[in-house]
């Protein structure tokens, strides 16, 4: 996410990759180049096709196998759904799991947009800031199962391209029920007489997995994997020759203009926000952060040398300011693993500093390229 979380995330990427083959690392035995994805639940729905845009190969086939026609229309990444909820054109929200406000950059608007939905419905594995911040008008939270305690096998991606199956197990504690169990029961509500799709099989996740091996490219395997118990990588990702999954079969070299350097001014630093030790996503569990040896949250992580050169203490109380928002009372401390000019903050609440301006291709938010002033007191 170092990588990603800029606004020009996408041509990092490529950069990493033209380094790569122009140093003969791609391409031979022994070498290649492996991205490190995101978790499983991530990588999962993506796949299968929760996108702004289905991938043409599935769409036909939701189309063949279902017998149902499919709009055409063109779809939203997250935060287009965002700020068509604060302008009125969304009205209603259904969160398969997450956390909608903690994870969006302008905390200010993401909690003022999610308050604009006349109805927002959650469902969720634990408690988070999104149930009680940026409340629709009516809002409904559905307590669910977690994976370990799913009654029927899940199955998850990895970030290595795996698929494995998960047994589930016992409950915590009696009512959740599963996701699989409520979306299929609304499914069946609302579409009842739904062409190509029994709703009553559909309760079962070896059925959605069935369907999936049918549908989806390079996921065939899924469909027995009730039966075989064994993982598999997913086909067309894996190239174990000399030849990539583009028209020509090569590799393609892209080059990019160097963005200009941003946060050089006085009192400006280069901001990322990160995840700590202590907590998952949005969800903080503790607040020492084993990774960075800190005892709490409210700090901001910069070198030494811009402690100084800031007029700053260890230890002392700041503001860390940019045109989207203001943090008042952080400590400022010294943390010489940053590089001068950077600095470090705990996401989400740093997300109050975020601007929504996102990478044009991938649409991600630049969290890791925010500019901030920070100022004494």
């Amino acid at each position: 996410m170092g990588i990603t979380h800029h606004a020009h995330g996408v041509e990092n990427v490529q950069a990493i990759a033209n380094l790569a083959m122009c140093r003969g690392m791609v391409g031979r035995p022994g070498s290649g180049l492996m991205p490190i994805r995101g978790h499983s639940n991530v990588q999962g729905i993506g796949s299968v096709g929760v996108t702004p845009k289905l991938k043409q190969q599935i769409f036909d086939a939701l189309q063949e196998h279902f017998g149902v026609e499919l709009p055409t229309t063109e779809g939203l990444d997250t935060l287009a759904c965002m700020e068509d909820a604060a302008s009125g054109k969304i009205k209603a929200g259904f969160c398969l799991g997450g956390n909608l406000f903690g994870s969006n950059p302008d905390a200010t608007f993401a909690g003022e947009a999610l308050s604009n939905l006349d109805l927002n419905v959650m469902m969720n594995t634990t408690m988070n800031t999104g149930h009680a911040h940026g409340l629709a008008k009516e809002t409904i939270i559905l307590p669910v199962l977690a994976r370990d305690e799913e009654p029927e096998p899940t199955t998850q991606e990895s970030m290595f391209n795996f698929v494995r199956l998960s047994d589930g197990g016992p409950r915590r504690l009696p009512g959740p029920r599963s996701e699989v169990e409520i979306i299929a029961t609304l499914g069946e509500r609302l579409l009842p007489d739904a062409k190509g799709i029994d709703w009553k099989q559909m309760h079962h996740t070896s059925t959605i997995r069935d369907w999936i091996g049918r549908v989806v490219p390079g996921y065939g395997k899924i469909a027995a994997i009730d039966k075989t118990k064994e993982e598999f990588q997913i086909d067309g990702r894996t190239f174990y020759e000399p030849q990539f999954g583009t028209k020509d079969g090569r590799a393609v070299l892209h080059c990019h203009s160097i963005p200009d350097l941003k946060g050089t001014g006085e009192n400006e630093l280069r901001l990322m926000t990160v995840r700590s030790e202590g907590q998952f996503n949005t969800v903080v569990y503790e607040e020492e952060d084993l990774y960075r040896n800190q005892d709490r949250r409210d700090i901001i992580l910069m070198n030494p040398d811009d402690l100084q050169r800031l007029g700053l203490t260890h230890d002392q109380r700041v503001t860390v300011e940019n045109e989207i928002g203001s943090m008042p009372g952080i400590l400022a401390r010294g943390y010489e693993k940053i590089r001068p000019g950077n600095a470090l903050m705990y996401y989400p609440e740093s997300n109050v500093l975020v601007a929504r301006y996102a990478d044009p291709q991938s649409k991600t938010p630049a969290f890791k390229g925010v500019v901030v002033r920070v100022v004494a007191g």
